[in-house]
């Protein structure tokens, strides 16, 4: 059978897909949408992470497609109706990148609240700015608020309290009496409380309608001031130019963008300037080692609905 890899895939894992199927692997495929279309044609099954849009033109030409791979978590990506009503299977990493996220989001969590580690360059040129970083906040005895208390939120939960954090959640969409708050020694509270609470705010939650700019400039508002805010989950999520305002101002002591309305990320002026800000191309959940699980974790199920 034909097997479409249209961006990057641990290749032992192509591999392993290549050894009894015919296997076209091109991370660039993704940014050619006419190619994309015309090799999804033949396609028996699709293999994406979230750039490639399984959705309009490109759900249609799936002619004889019947397994799609999500190479990552989020399926917003993917129009999963439209392939239900196709008999085309999805097949999420689930869990495969919860550990590369939940580091992403307890280092990030440190260099935003201690603010010391861009002085490299004034340092090396002679200068000595020890007064104006020595005003950083240590992260033991600080709250975490998660925002999305899944699996990833889980495990953020757990390497922040292993490093002295309280931690707080919030997620509409698991029940009040679910084990893993009281697993997790997480105490469960509306969104408002763990805005008004929470040192550090970390999302977690799937880009919906319900989502999308959830965190607008009153939101923003509403956190704690000096708080930093942590988005790992979808861009939409997040107003880019109500946080950079928000940075600006003061109101918000840091934040870290790892994921984008736009992705790749356009020249973005309104992040010029921005202090104690980081942005990542959406890769806290890709490492070599997560690659390898969920690169894997796909090849194998896809495999297997093949079979």
């Amino acid at each position: 059978m034909r097997i479409v890899v249209s961006e990057f895939m641990d290749e032992r894992a192509v591999a392993q897909l290549g050894a009894g199927h015919d296997v076209l692997y091109d991370p660039g495929l993704v940014d050619d949408a006419a190619r994309l279309r015309a090799e999804a044609a033949g396609a028996d099954a699709l293999v994406v992470r979230s750039r490639t849009q399984v959705r309009g033109e490109l759900l249609a030409a799936l002619a004889r497609c019947r397994v799609v791979g999500r190479l990552g978590v989020g399926l917003d990506n993917i129009d999963l109706a439209g392939c239900a009503a196709r008999g085309m299977q999805v097949f999420p990493a689930t869990g495969a990148n919860a550990a590369s996220v939940a580091e992403y989001v307890v280092a990030t969590a440190m260099l935003l609240l201690r603010g010391a580690y861009g002085a490299t360059r004034q340092v090396a040129a002679g200068g000595w700015p020890r007064e104006a970083l020595g005003q950083g906040r240590e992260i033991g005895g600080k709250t975490l608020g998660i925002v999305g208390f899944g699996a990833i939120g889980q495990l953020s939960a757990t390497f922040a309290r292993a490093l002295g954090m309280q931690v707080l959640a919030h997620d509409a969409l698991l029940a009040a009496d679910d084990a893993a708050y009281a697993r997790g020694g997480v105490a469960r509270v509306g969104l408002d409380e763990l805005l008004r609470r929470a040192d550090v705010v970390s999302l977690h939650l799937p880009l919906r309608e319900s989502t999308r700019g959830l965190f607008g400039a009153a939101r923003l508002a509403a956190m704690k001031p000096g708080a930093v805010l942590i988005n790992t989950a979808r861009g939409g999520i997040v107003d880019e130019a109500a946080l950079a305002a928000a940075l600006r101002s003061g109101r918000l002591g840091g934040a870290a963008l790892d994921v984008f309305d736009v992705e790749p990320l356009p020249v973005a002026p309104h992040f010029e300037g921005c202090p104690n800000l980081l942005l990542t191309p959406h890769i806290a959940g890709v490492t070599a080692e997560s690659n390898e699980r969920v690169s894997f974790m796909v090849a194998a199920k896809v495999l297997e609905a093949l079979r």
